[in-house]
């Protein structure tokens, strides 16, 4: 008797895991060998990785960001005020780059910036628990001044006490 392999439902799309991989390998054909390699040595565990009941799917944490479970992300590509960058760089150099004022907002997990174009724009990407707006409202309540030294770095910030502040980080 045969088995079939698990079908996997992703975009309203029924694929069967040998067809996942057939396709994997077509896009990996004209590749660089260490990637071919690579992909070969792992093929046995992918497939039964890809063949396992997915996790939970990931979801909306609200008016932006994704949430897995109940750790939620938040990504801003914003772009730097004149002197942002370096206004922004000597504050996180006192304190040796740790927010230790973040810690107030228990749901963080971790913030990342990164500078980019020249000090032009900047990424910033954060982890934490929870809603969006419980997550926003959270720096309001416990650490405003410390949000808007950071982000008065970004061009338009309109400062986190403004009814305007969630309609910028939801734009960027």
């Amino acid at each position: 008797m045969a088995t079939e392999t698990p079908t996997v439902t992703q975009s309203g799309q029924d694929l069967r895991v040998e067809d996942k991989i057939k396709r994997l390998r077509e896009l990996f054909v004209d590749e660089p060998e260490v990637g071919k390699t690579a992909l070969e040595n792992v093929l046995r565990e992918l497939t039964a990785q890809a063949s396992q009941t997915p996790p939970p799917p990931i979801e909306s944490v609200g008016r932006v960001g994704s949430r897995l479970g109940n750790v939620s992300e938040l990504t801003i590509l914003v772009p730097l005020a004149p002197g942002g960058a370096q206004r922004l760089r000597a504050f996180l150099k006192l304190l040796g780059g740790n927010l230790a004022g973040a810690d107030r907002v228990g749901s963080v997990h971790d913030m990342r910036f990164v500078f980019l174009d020249n000090d032009t724009r900047m990424l910033f990407a954060t982890a934490y628990d929870g809603d969006w707006d419980a997550y926003i409202d959270d720096f309001v309540a416990k650490i405003p001044d410390y949000l808007d030294i950071i982000d008065s770095a970004w061009e338009g910030w309109p400062g986190i006490r403004s009814p305007n502040a969630k309609d910028y980080l939801a734009d960027h």
